[in-house]
């Protein structure tokens, strides 16, 4: 099969191209390298650097003819999209369009969208939210989500492209950007390592659905032989908050540091946490890892990344 991922070369993207291409798929990477990096890209994929609202989306399509494209490419920070909306529903909206378009004229089979299972609901009204809970983003990015996943029903409808749309918790694992605003874990683990002071946006008792990027992927490999179009929630069904991921890290890292409270950030949601159930019934999906094993696999990867990064790691 002929894979085409967007954002390939990024956190949660490489780790799904590196699946495809084990499974025996011929796979294609289109990227920007706003946020992915060149050494997450698999040696066996094709490579496009170029962004996913670029004209140039219709060559590769034209070249590469894929039969099932997974569309990981995104703005994903919640906080620069309320800073910046334009920004967010061009890449999010339009460049979503962009490769839908290219996914008619070039006779693809499916896409396989990432959503978010936590920004789309908006603030809940029931815990766990299932795919029936009422859709109201309260960011722009949540915005940007919605609108997309309705852009799936409309080409669906009109031009008989099948979709599976996953709206992701709160992912973490190796790869992840601890640089950006997205990635608390990754934050979190980089500045305890490296000896800094981890900031708790609020009061940290906000809570977040955290599933590991293992099990994710997982689910976008299911989603490939999916006979339903649909929206399926990927998540663990728990949630945890930001004080206790805090503890949790300070402990698995052994590197004892007091919580440090900063402002919070706007469009953020109190509680968050989704319910899998729809998965498991029609995409055979479930969580494997568990919130302690994935941490651990995250901190022993970061703990790899330092010290190769650093002049002793190096020498």
């Amino acid at each position: 099969m002929k894979i085409l991922v967007t954002g390939g070369a990024g956190f949660i993207g490489s780790h799904i191209v590196d699946a495809h291409i084990e499974q025996g798929d011929e796979v294609a990477v289109v990227d920007n390298l706003s946020s992915g990096r060149t050494e997450n890209l698999h040696p066996k994929a094709q490579f496009y650097k170029t962004d996913i609202g670029s004209t140039e989306i219709d060559g590769v399509f034209k070249s590469f003819r894929p039969d099932v494209v997974i569309h990981q490419a995104a703005q994903k920070d919640v906080g620069r999209s309320v800073d910046d909306p334009a920004f967010d529903a061009r890449v999010n909206i339009l460049g979503t369009i962009n490769i839908l378009q290219n996914c008619v004229k070039y006779r693809a089979k499916k896409i396989i969208f990432a959503s978010t299972g936590g920004a789309i609901y908006g603030e809940q009204e029931t815990f766990p939210a299932d795919e029936t809970h009422p859709l109201n983003p309260v960011s722009p990015y949540g915005i940007s989500k919605l609108s997309a996943e309705k852009y799936l029903i409309y080409y669906k409808l009109n031009y008989g492209l099948d979709y599976v749309s996953l709206r992701y918790s709160n992912v973490y694992g190796p790869r992840q950007d601890p640089f950006g605003e997205a990635g608390v874990i990754a934050i979190f683990i980089s500045r305890l390592l490296k000896g800094g002071q981890p900031i708790i946006n609020g009061d940290g008792t906000q809570t977040r659905d955290f599933i590991y990027v293992g099990d994710v992927v997982k689910a976008n490999m299911q989603a490939s032989s999916a006979i339903k179009s649909g929206a399926y929630n990927i998540g663990t069904g728990v949630e945890t908050d930001i004080n206790t991921i805090f503890m949790m890290l300070t402990e698995i890292t052994g590197i004892g540091s007091k919580e440090n409270h900063g402002p919070s950030k706007s469009g953020e949601q109190k509680r968050s946490v989704i319910s899998y159930a729809l998965a498991k019934d029609v995409l055979g999906w479930k969580p494997g890892i568990s919130l302690e094993q994935g941490l651990r696999q995250t901190v022993e990867y970061f703990k790899k990344l330092i010290a190769h990064s650093s002049p002793q790691g190096s020498s």
